[in-house]
């Protein structure tokens, strides 16, 4: 009875935490859904969305203006962190809050010491663990920037493949009535935001200044790792070198990008399959077994024909 009483308190609190983690990414979905389309209704609210933007930037570049004075230290102790990879991380999560190599590095180590200074004053205080604090807290400081980093590279990478087959298709029908692509970038990226409008915006703003298209193309490559992302752009490279004309190059995008996003579909329900079929095995069938078990049990003892009244006749 305690085992099962166990099981089920277990497999309570799994459900129970599945439960909340699909619930939060159903609200992270409805805010962004939400959002886009508040933009596409008024796109002047982007301007109230910058301006925040802003404020966090410069509130962010006040509690971490500490953190350049340990820049050169940061970079001698680059565990995890070389330079080279996180200029790299730093370009394709779009430089979150205008960080640099430098200050990144100095903010590693500068919550490496805030994090030691956080333990030792909870191990003063006589804080429950606290002396496990005092090692873990500065750990947490150096590593979380990095792991933070990475995360939002990933996010922001996978936020430009969702957008892109919308984004191709609307610039494809206004190419087909004959505007210019130049025309084109410029008014459908009022209607995206996030990693797409970023990106051709700079893009635009390259080609205003007199960057050769090519060379504005390339950056776009360097910036974004995206598979999707980087088809697309060695495409419009090549029909601009062949003279291909680009309305039939993002309509075809659109389309490969749509059934690429179709195979991945299948392909995550196809290894969705073995998972369920491992919870089914090891999770549902022994609680399931354990439940009648003891439902056999209890009967046995307490149920009319129990073991007890055979012996009281």
């Amino acid at each position: 009875m305690d085992a099962l009483i166990v099981a089920s308190t277990l497999l309570f609190w799994v459900f129970f935490t599945l439960a909340l983690r699909y619930y939060s990414q159903y609200l992270k979905q409805k805010k962004r859904l939400l959002d886009h389309l508040s933009r596409v209704v008024e796109p002047e609210l982007n301007l109230a969305s910058m301006q925040r933007k802003k404020r966090t930037a410069k509130w962010f570049d006040r509690i971490t203006k500490y953190a350049d004075d340990y820049a050169e230290l940061g970079q001698r102790i680059n565990f995890f962190s070389e330079n080279r990879d996180i200029e790299e991380l730093l370009r394709k999560a779009g430089r979150p809050l205008n960080l640099s190599v430098e200050r990144f590095q100095g903010l590693k180590i500068f919550l490496t010491i805030t994090g030691f200074f956080a333990g030792l004053l909870l191990l003063v205080i006589g804080f429950p663990l606290s002396q496990y604090s005092i090692i873990f807290l500065p750990l947490i400081g150096f590593l979380a920037p990095i792991f933070l980093l990475k995360r939002k590279a990933k996010q922001r990478q996978d936020e430009l493949r969702l957008d892109l087959p919308d984004f191709l298709d609307t610039v494809s029908t206004s190419l087909q009535a004959g505007v210019s692509l130049d025309h084109t970038l410029r008014e459908v990226i009022r209607y995206f935001d996030g990693p797409l409008h970023e990106e051709f915006s700079r893009f635009n703003q390259e080609i205003d200044l007199g960057v050769p298209r090519e060379m504005a193309y390339r950056g776009l490559l360097e910036r974004n790792d995206n598979p999707e992302f980087q088809s697309l752009i060695k495409s419009l490279i090549q029909g601009l070198r062949l003279g291909v004309p680009i309305a039939t190059t993002f309509k075809v995008q659109a389309d490969d990008m749509r059934s690429l996003r179709q195979e991945k579909v299948k392909e995550l329900a196809a290894k969705a399959s073995p998972k369920v079929t491992l919870v089914t095995t090891f999770i549902v069938v022994p609680v399931s077994l354990l439940m009648i078990a003891g439902l056999m049990v209890l009967n046995l003892i307490y149920g009319e024909n129990s073991v007890f009244s055979l012996f009281k006749q």
